[in-house]
């Protein structure tokens, strides 16, 4: 056997398998960056570690200095859309240090861990920074009022 013929058919294993790999993570779900509110509470995930996607409610953020954390809750749906599921996952960060783009209404995923109280413990807080088509909307939106 040459050693072109020799180099094909080792690629053509090595693609093989990297797409079997791949199709494989894809399907079971592992290949998701976060979960929203809703798939996250469909889920026993008591103990395991998580990324959620999410609104902060407004109104919710409590800053508890002396234990160095913040305290909110997170939901479903924005609260611009006019509508709220009434769902909320109460999460407590373990820093004061927050993003500048954090407030009520901001888009966050929260990285952790669900405790068996219900409370989800954030070790790593993300809020997303809206875009400026998503800012026009909340202002015409509140304008038409």
């Amino acid at each position: 056997m040459s050693t072109g013929i020799k180099i094909a058919i080792g690629a053509a294993l090595v693609a093989l398998l990297l797409g079997w790999f791949g199709a494989a993570e894809i399907r079971d779900g592992s290949f998701v960056y976060y979960q929203t509110l809703e798939e996250f509470s469909s889920a026993d995930a008591v103990g395991e570690s998580a990324r959620v996607h999410g609104y902060v409610a407004l109104g919710s953020i409590e800053r508890d200095i002396d234990n160095k954390r913040v305290a909110f809750r997170v939901q479903n749906d924005p609260p611009h859309a006019g509508h709220s599921s009434g769902e909320a996952l109460p999460v407590v960060y373990a820093s004061l240090e927050t993003p500048d783009l954090f407030k009520g209404g901001a888009e966050v995923v929260v990285e952790g861990s669900l405790r068996s109280d219900g409370t989800f413990y954030a070790s790593n807080l993300l809020a997303k920074c809206p875009s400026k088509f998503e800012a026009e909307a909340a202002g015409v939106a509140e304008s038409s009022l």
